[in-house]
């Protein structure tokens, strides 16, 4: 999968509206800025179009599936048919099912619950925790880290080829890494599964929010996404592709909605007669907000045009890219190399730095939010950094002091709601920190490096 930013002027291309932009937060060293959130694959902020589509139908509010009253009915239309908008950013096939659940995490945990018994799992170890982590009770092949996209297919065909002949398989693998924002060579990887008689799922979660994802192109079997990478509140995923498997399987909850009929046996036993469509895997009272504002934030992105959009996030990647290589202090990571196509998702050290304390002070003095740790992709970021497996270090809860070397890495991430000055902060930011150092003096306190209040470390 490449990205191609030929005939189209960033120019033209503003950054979309989100919730949040005008916020303001206080800096250690006194006053106040505007916050600049480069977080985004964490959680993106909701798109301002999907906070008013929202509190719109909020007053119109009703249950789901389950009323006769015009609310209900309204409220089931509007579901439905957000399933239909979802089906069609997706680029679903006909026979496809769009299952919504509450994460890309719950998505994939879904999916391990329906795969047959015998079923072996291909997971490369680059993996975030939610696609690497949910096949607890399936066969599971771990393949090591490749160093170029065409090593990640040739060694997955060769681990397949290996387990030949078998029976049901599934590979799982990232579209866009969560560390390196790297594009993984997904349609190839799916060409490859088939080949062998396997099926594969896609892990959306960094690609859908900042690049089209089209199921039939792909030839994937499976797509995951969070709603809240995507530019939608919290609380809602989706699971769609291949209904045969997930048909097959018990609900992956048991209860109201995923039933047609339960009645009582003359024994004393109830026999119950489950759905068939995606309503087997949504039991209980669904997300009816959440799952709107994930069908609003399709219609959102495709009515932007994702090419500009991408376009734009292109310039930012280079311009982040660029500045960065100019501090000779920080090492930025990569699976791939320079020239690999990648999302607005970059991680890095910072030599001489803790990267718990960098990013502290990035948001103590300059008002950024980025992320450090090992972004739950614990093996994938020893694999960059080269460490032990048994060095110390955890997603999110650093164990060196200020100053001292850590296993964690810092991220720092943007998208379609990112002005230009955010980045320009942050660069400059970085660059001041390495050649100047800290303004302030900062203490690790419940796992959090955080500014020693009334400590100042230099004078400006």
């Amino acid at each position: 999968m490449s990205v191609s930013t030929a005939a189209i002027d960033p120019s033209v291309c503003a950054p979309l509206p989100v919730l949040g932009q005008d916020v303001t937060v206080p800096l250690v060293t006194g006053g106040e800025v505007t916050y600049a959130a480069l977080d985004y694959a964490a959680s993106a902020p909701a798109l301002q179009r999907v906070w008013d589509d929202v509190a719109a139908y909020a007053p119109y509010y009703g249950s789901v599936h389950r009323g006769a009253g015009y609310l209900s009915q309204l409220s089931t239309d509007l579901f439905e048919n957000s399933r239909s908008t979802v089906a069609e950013f997706l680029g679903c096939r006909a026979e496809d099912q769009v299952v919504f659940t509450r994460s890309t995490t719950d998505s994939l945990n879904l999916l391990a619950a329906a795969i047959p018994a015998d079923c072996q799992v291909f997971v490369y170890e680059t993996e975030h925790h939610a696609s690497l982590l949910p096949w607890r009770d399936a066969q599971v092949t771990y393949l090591n880290a490749p160093r170029t996209p065409g090593q990640a297919v040739e060694t997955l065909e060769r681990a397949l080829a290996d387990h030949d002949p078998y029976g049901p398989a599934l590979v799982c693998v990232t579209g866009a890494s969560n560390v390196t924002g790297e594009l993984w060579p997904v349609k190839e990887l799916a060409a490859a599964a088939h080949a062998h008689g396997a099926r594969i799922v896609l892990d959306a979660a960094q690609l859908a929010p900042h690049h089209p994802v089209d199921i039939a192109e792909l030839d994937v079997d499976w797509v995951a996404f969070s709603g809240h990478k995507l530019y939608a509140p919290f609380g809602s995923g989706v699971l769609a592709g291949r209904a045969d498997w997930l048909q097959a399987a018990e609900p992956y909850l048991a209860g109201g909605g995923a039933s047609r009929k339960v009645a009582r046996r003359a024994d004393g036993g109830v026999d119950v007669d489950w759905h068939t469509t995606a309503a087997r895997h949504e039991a209980g009272s669904p997300n009816v907000i959440g799952v709107y504002s994930i069908a609003s934030a399709c219609k959102a992105l495709t009515e932007a045009g994702f090419d500009s959009l991408v376009a734009r996030e292109q310039e930012l990647v280079s311009r982040v890219r660029e500045g960065l290589a100019e501090v000779p202090e920080v090492q930025v990571l990569s699976l791939f190399g320079d020239d690999a196509p990648r999302v607005g998702v970059i991680s890095f050290v910072v030599r001489g730095w803790n990267s718990s304390h960098f990013a502290a002070a990035l948001s103590a003095e300059y008002g950024i939010g980025v992320r450090d740790g090992l972004f739950c992709a614990h093996p994938l970021v020893r694999t960059l950094l080269g460490s032990d497996p048994q060095d110390p270090g955890e997603c999110g809860a650093p164990e060196a002091e200020p100053g001292e070397r850590s296993l964690n890495a810092i991220r720092v991430s943007f998208g379609a709601g990112t002005p230009d000055e955010h980045i320009d902060r942050f660069l400059r930011a970085v660059t001041e920190l390495v050649r100047e150092g800290a303004q302030w003096k900062y203490r690790t306190e419940d796992g959090r490096c955080v500014p020693d209040r009334g400590e100042v470390a230099r004078t400006v």
